[in-house]
């Protein structure tokens, strides 16, 4: 199998390790396999792939839609991020639990976050274009959110040495109920 699935601490998230085939002429690996990923219980219907490039200290997050979840599958494909999960499911031990894991296009890392999940990242590099295979389509008059510095939740964001950069709607939003 191309793909190590290594169980996060949340039931039902995974950072997943794809092989990676390299020489002094560049790489090659599989990013997703829903062969692979059904195998190891990752049974995601993926509908529609998203990619967002953000400079260094931007923060994006916490976001989710209400009522047409979303599962994701999110990588750097080019810098670094501190990419952040919150457990929404209203019957999981895990609610209100966070997760962050570090992705990054050199170790070619992702992160599957099934539906119910509220996601955020913080760029630690000085850009870095994230790709993420989504599993409803975006609606926006659907969206969600929760402050990024949620005292209930407690997320031990990686200190930059900067103030993050939200946006106005980010900056506004509630905390998790």
């Amino acid at each position: 199998m191309p793909f190590v699935f290594s169980p996060c601490p949340i039931q039902g998230l995974f950072e997943i390790q794809p092989k990676v085939f390299g020489d002094d002429r560049g790489y090659f690996f599989e990013c997703y396999s829903q062969r692979d990923y059904e195998e190891a219980g990752i049974r995601a219907r993926f509908v529609q792939d998203n990619q967002s490039r953000s400079a260094r200290g931007v923060l994006r997050g916490l976001h989710f839609q209400i009522t047409h979840p979303q599962g994701k599958l999110v990588r750097a494909i080019e810098g670094e991020v501190f990419d952040v999960t919150v457990d929404l499911r209203p019957d999981s031990p895990d609610r209100g639990k966070w997760h962050g894991v570090v992705l990054s296009a050199v170790k070619q890392n992702q992160l599957y976050i099934p539906e119910g999940f509220a996601h955020g990242f913080l760029v630690l590099s000085e850009t870095a274009i994230l790709a993420y295979k989504c599993t409803d389509f975006y609606c926006p008059q659907d969206e969600g959110g929760i402050i990024w510095n949620d005292s209930g939740i407690g997320i031990k964001w990686p200190d930059l040495g900067m103030e993050y950069l939200l946006s106005e709607k980010d900056k506004k939003l509630p905390e998790m109920k």
